[in-house]
């Protein structure tokens, strides 16, 4: 069976405001570690051989310093930058716009690095094995040339913060494919499970097994032209409110879907994902990751 290229796409350009500083490079296993390093472990595993950062450019000799060199003995490594300039050029960029304009610009500033089937990720998210494993087998079956897409879904239990509440992106399935994610502020209540919806649309509760998006997506190449284009008709829409937009991954997807121009498959995971939303979680993702280190799931040290 002929071996099938697969990429890791990370997305590391985000300023992790909320939590301070670059959190991608905060250190989170017992050798100084960082999420990071375990996702591209699990990938490499599951059978992964190349990986794009996403980042900002002045971040590439600190990403470079540490992560890159860690990994690139063992999987093909490559850059590319998320920014602001990178728009139609009937775009006025306001000089007082500061962010990024979203994961779906960002993924798509990786277009000339990536011709195979590929998985998306956010750097700061710890997916587990498993996730690999099961966006790993997608993506073998994927047809390179068509439009194979997937979601890899949560239960919303196994992906919440004991510090507050959480955005998580709440699926709408049907028939094992996805119909729509509302991008929610997601938090427990009591016995209940809390979802908000940030388009301001009524509160709902939701089951502890409800599917919830990582963003954690798996794309063939062919994204990429349709992100070029819908990137143009969003900055139509979006003239003016340029300040503060943002061409969101979930948004991009859910609205296609109900376009009806591609589907989206669900594939589910039972892997706890782990996180630092808030400062106060890093203490669990070192409690949890030294207990699989102790479990023999990952080696001491990560990379030899």
């Amino acid at each position: 069976m002929e071996k099938k290229n697969m990429t890791l796409l990370i997305m590391a350009a985000g300023m992790g405001s909320r939590f301070g500083g670059l959190k991608q490079i905060e250190p989170v296993g017992p050798e100084g570690e960082f999420i990071i390093d375990y996702s591209i472990y699990d990938a490499i595993q599951a059978g992964f051989n190349k990986v794009v950062f996403i980042i900002k450019r002045e971040n590439y000799d600190l990403f470079r310093s540490t992560i890159g060199t860690r990994v690139e003995p063992h999987i093909d490594v490559s850059y590319a930058f998320q920014e602001m300039e990178n728009v139609p050029s009937f775009v006025e960029i306001p000089s007082s716009r500061v962010a990024p304009w979203g994961t779906g610009q960002a993924i798509l500033a990786a277009k000339d690095e990536i011709h195979e089937p590929f998985a998306v990720i956010n750097a700061d998210d710890f997916y587990g094995a498993d996730a690999y494993q099961v966006a790993a087998n997608f993506l073998r079956t994927a047809h390179e040339k068509e439009k194979s897409y997937a979601v890899i879904c949560y239960e919303v239990s196994k992906t919440m913060s004991e510090n507050g509440s959480v955005k998580r992106g709440v699926c709408e399935i049907q028939d094992g494919y996805l119909k729509g994610i509302t991008e929610s502020k997601v938090e427990r209540e009591g016995e209940y499970i809390v979802a908000r919806p940030l388009s301001g649309a009524k509160e709902f509760t939701i089951p502890a097994d409800r599917l919830v998006s990582m963003n954690l997506f798996c794309f063939s190449p062919d994204i990429f032209s349709f992100l070029a284009a819908d990137m143009e008709r969003f900055f139509k829409r979006e003239k003016d409110n340029l300040l503060k937009c943002e061409f969101l991954i979930p948004e991009v997807v859910s609205d296609a879907i109900q376009d009806g121009i591609f589907d989206v498959k669900i594939l589910s995971t039972k892997a706890t994902w782990y996180g630092v939303t808030y400062r106060e979680d890093k203490d669990t993702v070192v409690k949890a990751i030294q207990k699989m280190v102790d479990d023999k799931k990952y080696p001491l040290p990560l990379w030899k």
